[in-house]
């Protein structure tokens, strides 16, 4: 399976989101080193992996739940 590369700008292009927001919010919270982007050879330079970003962007939530502050979940 061939996957494809981007970087920031080219992720940022192609999700609509601004490249700082890609870099301070999204990356680490929501797109994960490892699944969502790779540093090659151990660098600065961040590559984002097309293939998962857009799997996991598409996907369904099917459970519903509200987190309660005693620890529970309301299926609403």
């Amino acid at each position: 399976m061939s996957l494809t590369y981007l970087t920031t700008a080219e992720l940022s292009e192609k999700i609509k989101y601004d490249a700082r927001t890609i870099r301070n919010v999204l990356k680490d919270s929501v797109l994960l080193e490892g699944r969502h982007y790779v540093r090659p050879f151990g660098g600065r330079k961040i590559l984002f992996i097309w293939e998962h970003i857009e799997h996991d962007m598409t996907q369904v939530q099917s459970d519903f739940a509200i987190p309660l502050s005693q620890g529970g979940v309301c299926h609403g």
